[in-house]
């Protein structure tokens, strides 16, 4: 069972009298049950992140260094404007990840279409390795504009890597992490990662 919570910080008091009548009002409590969930979830969490970046970065570098990516959004490559300052307020560079796939919109939902054991969601931070693509799937009933102005751009695609064993290819008794994904454009984009276990396949 998948437990998202947030927590609100104020800076002064003031603004901390503001919202605490709303909280109460609104009665955002977790019941017991919940409150246990979270607090055994938080046990295994660390382990669960450092093993969801260490993936999370062998993918982006992969990513980065295809053909068929014109561009990554990942805090943990060199090539990102904010890398060094990352590495000043972060751990880590966490296991979310954005990426744009050439072909535009179209291509975007082949890609996806393609996927056979990445699970097709629009949620993050679990430990199943998650994709979108935002202009065919959240943002799909609004126009190109629309998108753009939100930033939300033809070729982007959303990942939250999970805490599945990346290995090398070679393995034959070990699933594709992502299925072959031929493109009418030119050639295939093929991941070189496996994993351990099987995911859920999406759909099912």
């Amino acid at each position: 069972r998948l437990m998202v919570r947030q927590v609100i910080v104020t800076k002064t008091k003031d603004i901390d009298k503001k919202l605490r009548p709303m909280m109460i009002s609104m009665g955002p409590c977790m019941d017991p049950n919940q409150a246990f969930l979270v607090r055994r979830g938080l046990k295994t969490l660390p382990l669960r992140i450092e093993k969801a970046q260490a993936t999370a970065i062998k993918v982006a570098n992969f990513l980065e260094s295809h053909s068929k990516v014109s561009w990554v959004a990942f805090p943990g490559l060199k090539s990102h404007p904010q890398h060094e300052l990352s590495k000043t307020i972060m751990k880590g560079p966490g296991c979310m990840m954005s990426f744009g796939i050439k072909g535009g919109i179209d291509e975007g939902r082949r890609f996806l279409n393609s996927l056979k054991l990445c699970v097709l969601a629009v949620s993050l931070g679990g430990v199943e390795t998650l994709i979108q693509h935002p202009a065919s799937m959240t943002h799909a009933k609004l126009s190109p504009e629309a998108r753009l102005q939100g930033g939300v751009s033809d070729d982007l695609v959303r990942l939250s890597i999970g805490i599945e064993e990346v290995l090398t290819l070679g393995f034959q008794h070990w699933i594709c992490f992502w299925n072959h994904y031929v493109s009418p454009l030119s050639g295939a984009l093929l991941l070189p990662l496996v994993i351990s276990q099987p995911l859920r396949v999406a759909g099912a």
